[in-house]
């Protein structure tokens, strides 16, 4: 069965210093507060917090270690590049691909994310795959087409076996950073798509399995109504991510 999943992508903020002091509160407000849910929590800091971050992580518990990108390449001269084995290597478990920020601003399409999906299956990381559109697509009313040809080209190209380990993402484009939220029934109508298309790539076990997550502005105020929908199994959270007790109030609305 699919699993409550609660993700914070710090995106490119914190020093390291105000990071592993913004995982001490959340490790011990998690363990304090969150009791009687199965809800996972994954922590996506900047490459080079990831190992003191990631050791002070207690074992065994909730709380996960994620990046936020990984290279399409095993290893070679790609400077400034991080590949998914060292990612692997230094303890992270989850890896963010397909970011509306790296879709737009480092122009990754669903070709080259496809191939990341791959190199990240392959040294055991288990991506967390976004899909969205902005604000113009659904303006257009385009929104259902625009997301399926993300799904068909980046994604469904993976194995039965593959895929398991996939967790999808939705973000709207055109909520995140803005201060806008997706109504938790546009949210629902979208994830509830997002799984019909599983079902038809794959099968209905699959369909039913997989993690959807929303992402788009989600916060303390909004997630419990946002979570409380059939299809959202839980967020893919931002800004409200860097804040200790905001963040853990996200991960009690399930």
């Amino acid at each position: 069965m699919r699993k409550n999943l609660v993700a914070g992508n710090w995106k490119m903020n914190m020093t390291l210093q105000d990071g592993l002091a913004l995982v001490s509160e959340i490790t011990n407000m998690v363990q304090d507060e969150v009791t009687g849910s199965d809800v996972q929590v994954v922590i996506c800091p900047p490459f080079p917090f990831l190992s003191a971050i990631g050791k002070q992580l207690p074992e065994g518990g909730r709380i996960h270690l994620g990046a936020q990108n990984c290279h399409q390449k095993e290893s070679g001269a790609f400077t400034g590049e991080v590949s998914a084995k060292m990612l692997q290597s230094v303890g992270a478990e989850y890896v963010i691909l397909g970011h509306s920020e790296r879709r737009q601003y480092f122009r990754e399409d669903n070709e080259l994310l496809s191939q990341k999906l791959k190199a990240a299956l392959a040294a055991g990381l288990k991506p967390i795959f976004c899909v969205g559109e902005t604000l113009e697509t659904r303006e257009a009313d385009d929104t259902f087409n625009f997301i399926s040809q993300q799904l068909k080209e980046g994604l469904f190209h993976l194995s039965n076996e593959e895929f398991d380990q996939v967790v999808v993402a939705y973000e709207p484009i055109w909520a995140i950073g803005t201060g806008k939220t997706a109504t938790s029934a546009q949210a629902q109508e979208v994830h509830a798509f997002i799984r019909e298309q599983i079902a038809r790539a794959y099968d209905a076990e699959a369909a039913l399995n997989t993690t959807i997550l929303y992402g788009g502005s989600a916060n303390a105020q909004n997630a419990r109504e946002l979570f409380s929908q059939p299809d959202v199994d839980g967020g893919l959270i931002g800004g409200a991510s860097l804040k200790s007790r905001d963040f853990t109030e996200i991960i009690k609305s399930f």
